[in-house]
């Protein structure tokens, strides 16, 4: 048994009927690799489960809340656990298309887990026959997690478990059991009085912090005084700022991730993850000024960023450990290599040691901070509106393993995944990465972007973009005007047939 960190419980307390703090990731099986042609069971699929328990505490640990939230909630060990409740299996109807399979998933991620037993479950769906670029007889397996048991790196360790190297069954990585408590969970009157000592204790506990602080807050102070205008971003409002019903759409495209290190050769030091907002920023301003609603200002994206110590093994204990930080994505240049340049310059700032000293400041105090002042905050929070007032959207950059990994003789052959979204930040741009390849998934609401393919579209043609820039560096060559009239041509003539969207505004 061990206690929910401030940062965990936060996705516990920040849950509404509407927004439900769980991740849902979907990976993707091609069944033709499995040894002998044999097919893949159901029950082949809980037999592995099974079988990878003992290395995920993860998967039988439950949530122990005490009465009034009075401190924080415990995990301990579900007395009555039963890996098959948590396993469910379907198929898609005929044809099995990709738009089928975002309807479902979206669906399917919109529901609430049982946080009366562990809360995580998985979804085994059949029947993606006729998906462009998969082959024919994939499947799929989402696994729906609540973000207070885990966060990114965390979420990677809990598959990479799960994963095979090769298609005879051995481990992607080192299996070790964990060892778990005897079981046995404290009277609740020993809980109480643990809880009152846990709040005698924080006001010290952060007073503590503050003053170890206090040299680097009067530095971080000056700077910020220094800097006020010049950083001074405001968030303009957008379709995405408002309150969000539960109705979720889901759309994802796939790239080839050695597209986006060729494009950081445009400018020096940029990085995947600047290439990834520059190429949601040219998306966004596409969207935008199609339906007449780009802002002067630049739009404000939310990036979380792993805290994990560098070099850490990811032996810790499941759970969230993340900072983040708000930066403009300059969706009011017009120039797409200065766009990327100056995304670069913001994101670079934005990591430096001063600018960080707040945000870890503020990691720390919360640590101490009280469970019932932590759910009060939150739902005030909430009910402000202040989300839409810190940025405009979440955007997410999560490498994954660039090997291929497999489960029960099947190789996975594409991932993408669907993550919670908040009143006020309608909109959640993740990409995780994996073989190769980084998918760009896009979660939003049926009333906020009904014309998600069209957005998709726009990503796309954000990346051509910035390919066609780099496909035209080379001045001086006489092939120039024909590689870019090549690289052009194709997205010029298919632009007028998305901006039409008869198609998409029927759905």
């Amino acid at each position: 048994m061990h206690q929910l960190s401030p940062q965990d419980a936060q996705f516990l307390y920040a849950e509404t009927e509407h927004n439900l703090t769980h991740v849902t990731s979907v990976a993707i099986y091609d069944p033709s690799t499995v040894p002998g042609g044999e097919t893949v069971r159901y029950t082949d699929i809980i037999a592995h489960t099974r079988e990878r328990l003992a290395y995920n505490p993860v998967f039988s640990r439950r949530l122990l809340r005490l009465p009034l939230e009075i401190d924080y909630p415990y995990w301990v060990e579900d007395e009555y656990f039963d890996l098959e409740y948590h396993m469910q299996h379907g198929r898609l109807p005929e044809p099995g298309d990709w738009r089928q399979f975002c309807i479902h998933m979206a669906r399917y991620h919109s529901r609430p887990l049982d946080m009366n037993r562990p809360p995580w479950e998985m979804f085994v769906v059949e029947g993606l026959d006729h998906v462009d670029g998969l082959p024919k007889g994939c499947y799929a397996i989402a696994t729906k997690i609540h973000h207070a048991a885990v966060d990114g790196a965390s979420l990677m360790k809990f598959f990479s478990s799960m994963a095979d190297g090769d298609n005879l069954g051995t481990p992607l990585v080192p299996l070790e059991e964990v060892v778990v408590g005897s079981g046995e969970i404290p009277a609740m009157p020993a809980l109480i009085s643990r809880a009152f000592r846990n709040n005698f204790r924080s006001p010290l506990r952060i007073a503590e912090t503050v003053m170890r602080a206090a040299p680097s807050l009067v530095q971080a102070a000056q700077d910020s005084v220094a800097k006020r205008d010049e950083d001074k971003h405001p968030v303009p409002p957008t379709r995405f700022n408002v309150d969000l019903s539960p109705h979720k759409m889901f759309d994802a495209r796939v790239v080839a991730l050695d597209d986006l290190k060729r494009i950081r050769q445009l400018q020096p030091g940029v990085t995947i993850n600047d290439v990834v907002l520059a190429i949601c920023a040219g998306a966004l301003r596409r969207y935008l000024s199609h339906h007449g609603e780009l802002p002067d200002e630049s739009i404000i994206a939310w990036v979380p960023i792993n805290a994990r110590p560098r070099g850490s093994d990811g032996n810790d204990l499941p759970g969230n450990n993340i900072s983040a930080m708000t930066t403009p994505i300059f969706t009011d240049e017009t120039d797409p290599l200065k766009r990327l340049q100056r995304i670069q310059q913001s994101t670079r700032a934005s990591k430096e040691a001063r600018s960080g000293i707040s945000a870890r400041l503020m990691t720390d105090v919360t640590r101490h901070v009280p469970a019932a002042t932590q759910v009060l905050a939150s739902r005030l929070l909430l009910r402000s509106g202040v989300a839409a007032k810190m940025c405009n959207l979440f955007i997410s950059n999560v490498p994954g393993p660039q090997i291929p990994m497999y489960m029960n003789g099947a190789r996975m052959v594409r991932s993408v995944a669907l993550a919670p979204l908040a009143d006020g930040m309608g909109l959640f741009i993740g990409t995780p990465s994996y073989d190769g390849q980084m998918s760009f998934n896009v979660i939003s609401t049926r009333e906020l972007l009904p014309d998600i393919e069209f957005f998709m579209d726009c990503i796309e043609a954000s990346l051509a973009e910035l390919l066609g820039l780099l496909d035209a560096k080379p001045a001086k060559s006489p092939k120039k005007a024909a590689t870019k009239t090549a690289v052009k041509s194709p997205r010029a003539k298919a632009r007028p047939k998305t901006k039409a969207r008869p198609k998409t505004k029927a759905k």
